[in-house]
Order: structure tokens, then sequence, then C-alpha cells
């Protein structure tokens, strides 16, 4: 195990090579809330790897999922699960290869309910790669953006509510996750149809793709209005403004904003 300030130290090493959006909120929070919020987001990052990762076969990804699913969901095996990742260690980035340094990460307190979010969620992914993802109707599609993401909306309230018992709507949370993943959707449209992925229901047009970003993204506006909490509501706030903006680029025919844009946008959320 490594010595707590260099796990710390690696693990916002290792949140900035994997999410340059989350990674700037959640260096703005609190300590404790820093390291649970960093924590859950590496845990669920890990298994998203798995599902999302084009060199692993479909049996192989379930397989994967599937077991860490079991093993999340007892005292964590870190043998057993670097023996089940071994072959394709090679494979696989570091974010997922040391889920068991992610969960030292978080604060002992929470440990237990963040790794049933992330077992759930592992087990969510799993069902849809079995699926192969063909998402049929819209009631398909929220089932797959609330394990990909709504859950991690989910989890976010419980820790607020763990924190400091700050209150959040559990419901709008999941519309603020979905929302975030619906705009990942359409920003990744293009790239998901070459290798053969269409994360959209039969008979909708990519304006009903919209329709459903916006419909969730306003959900998201709801949630954080109900927060009282300034810290998680300059956390929350960044990623949502992100995610409108660069709704609202594609919109006008730009595929995402620019780096500018994103900086000054973050700026303007911070001295609001």
């Amino acid at each position: 195990m490594e010595t707590e300030a260099k796990l710390q130290k690696d693990a916002m090493r290792v949140l900035k090579l994997t999410s340059r959006t989350f990674y700037i909120p959640i260096k703005l929070l609190k300590p404790t809330l820093r390291e649970t919020v960093g924590a859950a987001y590496l845990c669920m990052r890990a298994i998203d790897e798995i599902e999302d990762h084009e060199q692993l076969d479909a049996e192989t990804k379930q397989h994967l999922l599937r077991r860490t699913s079991e093993l999340l969901l007892t005292e964590f095996d870190d043998e057993a699960y670097r023996e089940l990742l071994k072959p394709y260690e090679s494979l696989l980035p570091e974010v997922t290869i040391r889920m068991n340094d992610w969960i030292a990460f978080c604060p002992e307190g929470f440990v237990g309910k963040m790794k049933e979010a992330t077992s759930v969620m592992a087990g969510g992914m799993a069902d849809w790669v079995e699926k192969d993802f063909q998402i049929e109707t819209k009631a398909d599609l929220d089932d797959y953006t609330y394990y990909v993401a709504g859950l991690v909306g989910v989890l976010l309230t419980d820790i607020w509510k763990w924190y400091d018992n700050t209150e959040s709507d559990r419901d709008l949370a999941v519309g603020y996750g979905r929302g975030l993943q619906a705009v990942n959707i359409l920003r990744n449209q293009g790239e998901d149809a070459e290798r053969g992925v269409r994360f959209v229901p039969d008979n909708w047009t990519r304006e009903d793709l919209f329709a459903y970003a916006r419909n969730n993204l306003k959900q998201g506006d709801q949630y954080i209005e109900g927060i009282d909490n300034k810290n998680v509501t300059l956390f929350s706030k960044i990623p949502l403004e992100l995610a409108k903006r660069t709704l609202r680029a594609m919109e006008k025919g730009n595929e995402k904003m620019s780096r500018e844009e994103v900086e000054s946008t973050v700026e303007e959320i911070i001295n609001e």
C-alpha cells in the first residue's frame, strides 16, 4: 500500500489523465470531499474503461465487469482482481488496474457505499454489453444512461448527505448525470457509428437526442438550485455549464468547445 501522501498525489494525477472536465471541479472541493468524490470517480472510470474498450470482445467485457461487481461487494481482494485482469493487463489503463488504490483513497466512512454503487454500475454495464447496446426505445436509453451516468448523480447525493447532511434531490441528480451523458453521446455519434454502435432509439433523429439532452440538463439546473452548499454547488455547476455550452456549440455545427472557451467558462463560474 502506498503512503497516504503519494496515493493522494497519484490519484489526482490519474484523475487529470482520465478527465480534465471533472479534474477541475474535484480540485476545488474541500479535502475530505475531494478524496471521496475523486475516489468514486476513479473507481467508476476504472470499470467504464472496460465497458468502452475497443480491443476487448463482448464476452471478455461481461466476464471482467461481472466478476469485478462481485469483488466490490466483499472485502475487496486485490490479488483476485489483478489475477482477473492479468490476461488483459497490457490493454488496460492504469486507472482500471489500480482499483484497490482508489478504494484505499476513499475515506473509511464512505468506502462501503462507494463500492456498492460501483458494483451496481459494473453489473448494469455488463448487461448492456450483453445486449450489444441495442437501444430501441426511450426506456432503453434511460436505462443505459442511468447505469453509466445517472448512478454517478445518485452517488454524489449520497456523498453530500454523508459529508455534512447537505440535501439534494436524487431523481434530479439522475437527470443531471443523464444530461452530461447525452451530450457525450451526441458528441461521439460519428465515432460510435464507425465502430457499429448507436446509442439512439429507433426512429429518433439527432434533434430528438438534442431534446433529450436539453430536458435532462434542465433537471441538472433544478438539482443544483436545490443544494444549499456553496462548495458542492460550485463543483456541480462546472460540468453542467460545460455540457450546456458544448450542446449549444454542436447545435451551431461545431464539434466541441475550444480549450479557450472551456477555460473562460470555468473562470466565469469560479468568479460568480
